[in-house]
């Protein structure tokens, strides 16, 4: 593969436009091989905000907790959480589906809750814009799921076809894995995954004073929400690099949390945001024909973020890719990249 880690930091140094792009930081692995690429004002061991990459080490940790015998994917959630919390919890068209909702439909976004963070109120109001717009606030467990109720529900839980994305589904996961494992969430995160990959930059974010991380960039502008990237935890509060993400995602798909069979098991597929399909605790990248009419461009298995990281598997080509663009307002900027990243390893395979 000569020169294909120039053609890599070619590619990453072209992506910086000063504009809505400031750096890049990623890590591409193919088969035995491993090149790390960076630009801008990141660099290769930069810690920063995986947002919703998160959610897929929650996914690693149910699953891990399900090969142990110590919660079944259909457990209803009122098994675990208390009646403060299920009371009201899905209210769909008059009637109360909470007792309904299992384990499973919360890691593939089949229960029907509502986003506490991106769906709007009844004044046209989300959180999610607040944030977006400078407002650093904070919030519990107990805020998102009281805003979540006073939310309405986009279909009762197990709608045949219907997945909708909710960060609430997973503010829940976390809350469940503290219950099970009688101890913080943060504290999980680090015994079970962190300290055993060797993840040593890997952290859930909890301290407001904690500047480590890279800032996060709204358009042009640095976007300082420190608040609120502690009150996301189980939905997207994990800090990581991009080598550390890899470490995770290739144990991941690898049998390091459970046996590698399980994976075919999560591939239940359903609509939730153009390209992205929603599976059990994974999402299916795969773009459509028309964008992608040679077939160039392997369907990906992952996760990615708000804040432009993603982590993706392409089990056809044996690759593995993790990475950010630290940028919050275009959300096909990292996808743009990493295909680009991608298709250049590919190619010098040939």
């Amino acid at each position: 593969m000569l020169n294909i880690q120039s053609t890599l930091d070619q590619i990453s140094a072209r992506a910086i436009d000063q504009s809505k792009v400031f750096g890049t930081s990623f890590c591409i692995r193919h088969r035995d091989q491993e090149w790390h690429t960076c630009s801008g004002n990141l660099q290769v061991n930069s810690q920063f905000f995986i947002a919703s990459t998160t959610k897929l080490f929650v996914t690693a940790l149910i699953l891990h907790h399900h090969h142990l015998g110590l919660l079944n994917l259909d457990d209803p959630i009122h098994k675990y959480l208390n009646r403060e919390v299920m009371d009201g919890l899905l209210v769909y068209k008059g009637s109360d589906y909470s007792d309904q909702i299992t384990v499973r439909n919360l890691l593939a976004h089949t229960s029907g809750i509502p986003d506490y963070f991106q769906m709007k109120n009844q004044k046209g109001k989300s959180l999610e814009l607040s944030v977006l717009n400078g407002e650093d606030i904070a919030w519990t467990f107990e805020d998102c799921i009281a805003r979540s109720k006073s939310l309405l529900p986009p279909f009762a839980p197990n709608t045949h076809g219907k997945a909708h994305y909710s960060d609430t589904n997973f503010q829940l996961l976390g809350r469940i894995i503290e219950i099970i494992a009688q101890r913080s969430l943060s504290n999980v995160f680090m015994q079970m995954i962190f300290v055993p990959l060797g993840m040593q930059d890997t952290y859930l974010y909890i301290d407001p004073n904690d500047r480590r991380p890279a800032s996060l960039h709204y358009k042009n502008k640095p976007l300082d929400i420190p608040k609120a990237m502690t009150s996301f935890r189980a939905d997207g509060g994990v800090v990581s690099t991009s080598t550390d993400m890899m470490k995770f995602l290739t144990a991941f798909f690898e049998g390091h949390f459970f046996p590698k069979n399980v994976i075919d098991s999560l591939k239940v597929w359903n609509r939730i945001f153009f390209p992205m399909r929603s599976g059990i605790g994974i999402h299916l990248f795969k773009l459509p024909w028309i964008f992608n009419p040679t077939g160039a461009v392997p369907a990906l298995i992952g996760h990615s973020g708000l804040s432009g990281a993603l982590a993706y598997h392409s089990p056809e080509k044996d690759l593995f890719i993790t990475g950010t663009v630290n940028q919050v307002a275009y959300p096909d900027t990292s996808f743009k990249l990493a295909i680009k990243l991608i298709l250049a390893v590919l190619k010098a395979d040939k």
